[in-house]
């Protein structure tokens, strides 16, 4: 069974950092592509990150986290992190790593990531 379990959301001010985690487990993560999705209050689910299976050399970021976001893995700790800087206010939204690219295929239950002065 698929088990995710994201970590280190919180409440942060505008221009503040934060590092999420996702610890995975049930199926093999080292050959499998890995994904950071959101959603924001009253919005759709919308894809923040993403990166390839292995070395994770093969990265790719949603324009509006790019320059702001690093995606990196530890296939050892079977682990998928989340690296947010320069957070704004509709960056504020419940935070999913996923299986696969893009949105994702199997999410986990999320962490909140609240962005207010």
């Amino acid at each position: 069974e698929v088990q995710l379990v994201e970590s280190g959301g919180g409440l942060v001010q505008p221009g503040g950092s934060l590092r999420l985690s996702c610890a995975a487990s049930g199926f093999p993560f080292s050959s499998s592509d890995m994904s950071w999705v959101r959603q924001a209050p009253g919005k759709g689910l919308e894809g923040v990150a993403s990166i390839g299976a292995g070395s994770g050399s093969r990265q790719g970021y949603a324009y509006y986290v790019k320059d702001r976001a690093h995606i990196s893995r530890d296939n050892d700790k079977n682990t998928l992190y989340l690296d947010l800087n320069s957070l704004k206010t509709e960056d504020t939204a419940v935070y999913y790593c996923a299986t696969g690219w893009g949105l994702g295929d199997t999410r986990g239950q999320g962490t909140q990531v609240t962005v207010s002065s």
